[in-house]
């Protein structure tokens, strides 16, 4: 009966090598799926010289998990490139 126990964890240690290899490959698989998945709901934007815009809050902005994530409203001046803009008030005061 040992023996028996003994040869069927031998047997179990040889598949583990197998049973991880099919897990990393599954859990690959499932990384590119979800990926996939978010970057065909995204929606690329472009902002315009003179648009109105809101800026993401920072974390000191935030009393709480219920205050609003987005501030202000803002009048894009200048786009730099890669999605960074350069903004103003309403009244006419820069942004840094």
């Amino acid at each position: 009966m040992a023996e028996e126990s003994n040869k069927e964890i031998r047997v179990n240690l040889d598949l583990l090598n197998e049973v991880r290899e099919e897990v990393c490959t599954k859990a690959k698989a499932l990384k590119r799926m979800v990926e996939y998945k978010h970057k065909s709901k995204l929606r690329p934007r472009q902002f315009q010289v003179a648009d109105l815009v809101m800026q993401k809050a920072h974390p000191y902005q935030l009393e709480n998990k219920l205050s609003p994530k987005w501030t202000g409203l803002f009048r894009l001046i200048k786009a730099l490139g890669n999605g960074a803009y350069k903004l103003e008030t309403l009244e006419g005061g820069t942004i840094s």
